[in-house]
């Protein structure tokens, strides 16, 4: 039961209806839970990673682990946290963003050996549902229930579409939990609508109860959504000395809500070192010892050793970070495009707009700036480049 209680406890938002109930679930039975992953990007990052310990400590208490695909939701578009309509994605992108979803939570969890974590892709339910089949489960929710969710209603006052695949998409994710028949669903906190939809459907059409978890989110350091869309992603096969520094950008407030919901560290010292910050200790160390261990947790000792070296060296050494060959004559815009968070033009644009970009010391207004051999450039606070 202490087991139990440490699960339901650390790092977790809420659960719903009751974290007693769950509980006592587990004590008498192994339960079935899931995950779902809608592979909107080919990449998994640090924000999963919550959802991914959290699953781990189901699995090594024996409970069956469901990772799911959401290879046919993804297609249509999970609307949670949009002001906007996200991009609808063909079957073919979506497989491609998934192809390597196993390897990438691979470092964390385990689908081989004693009780692995099995791979679902809800195209296999959704995928083969008539449109008369879609029209008669869909009974089982309620236009008032579905309109009701804050975006929606947002939107609406704005008098901004809301698109028909949107509408439906709480449907589509909320049958999944009917599809596999599974005890508890885990998500983050943003994923809160739709699995509480997910709870409806199952009382109305298998009469069972399901349990919600919702987990804290990630936030960068200006209190954005750690994710695909924000365009801040700490991706989980970053080389370790991208994800290192990508680490210690974070704010400082973030510190201690990582240690806890990313790390293996007692409570007893993560609450030392909130009280040692707040009694106005220097946070930065606290902050290295955070990328070291995550560094180390997704890659190995030797290279976190390396990548603090590296950061320590780059950044508090100020020594540039790489060394790049440019032919003459080439813009500053183009040229820093591959340092960016999203790798574009427009995200360059913006970090010289923002006066984040210098050369030789100087910050740059003009992304048409020419470079030439031995500039030293600085893209926001963590690339250095040297031209060769």
């Amino acid at each position: 039961m202490d087991k139990i209680e440490e699960v339901l406890t650390r790092g977790v938002a809420e659960i719903l209806p009751t974290k007693e109930g769950l509980a006592k679930l587990m004590s008498e039975k192994k339960i079935t839970l899931y995950q779902g992953f809608d592979p909107t990007g080919a990449q998994l990052h640090i924000g999963h990673a919550v959802g991914f310990r959290k699953l781990a400590q189901f699995q090594a208490l024996g409970h069956k682990v469901i990772f799911l695909i959401g290879d046919f939701t993804g297609m249509i578009g999970d609307p949670s946290g949009k002001s906007t309509e996200r991009k609808v994605l063909t079957r073919e992108e979506v497989l491609e963003n998934a192809k390597t979803y196993k390897e990438q939570a691979g470092r964390i969890l385990k689908f081989d050996g004693e009780n692995p974590v099995e791979i679902k892709y809800n195209s296999e339910w959704l995928g083969k549902m008539s449109a008369i089949e879609f029209l008669q489960l869909s009974h089982n929710l309620t236009y008032t229930q579905v309109v009701e969710r804050d975006m929606f209603q947002e939107r609406l006052k704005k008098r901004q579409d809301v698109y028909m695949n949107e509408f439906l998409y709480p449907f589509m994710q909320a049958y999944d939990s009917v599809a596999m028949n599974v005890d508890l669903e885990i998500g983050g906190q943003d994923q809160k609508f739709n699995m509480l939809m997910g709870r409806k459907l199952m009382r109305n059409i298998l009469h069972k109860e399901k349990y919600v978890m919702t987990l804290p989110l990630l936030t960068d350091s200006k209190g954005n959504k750690i994710g695909k869309t924000e365009g801040n992603v700490i991706g989980l096969t970053d080389s370790a000395k991208e994800f290192y520094a990508k680490i210690m950008s974070l704010s400082d407030n973030s510190i201690v809500n990582c240690f806890t919901i990313l790390t293996d560290k007692s409570i007893g010292e993560i609450k030392q070192i909130e009280k040692d910050i707040a009694k106005g200790k220097n946070p930065f160390e606290f902050k290295k010892q955070l990328a070291f261990d995550l560094t180390k947790w997704l890659n190995s000792e030797k290279d976190a050793k390396e990548a603090q070296a590296n950061f320590e060296k780059t950044f508090q050494e100020r020594a540039p970070e790489f060394n790049i060959k440019v032919n003459a004559g080439e813009s500053l815009i183009k040229t820093i495009i591959p340092f960016t968070n999203r790798q574009s033009v427009s995200a360059a644009k913006e970090l010289i707009k923002q006066g984040a970009v210098d050369i030789n010391g100087q910050t740059v207004t003009d992304g048409s700036t020419t470079l030439k051999t031995g500039d030293e450039i600085k893209v926001g606070g963590r690339t250095f480049l040297k031209v060769k």
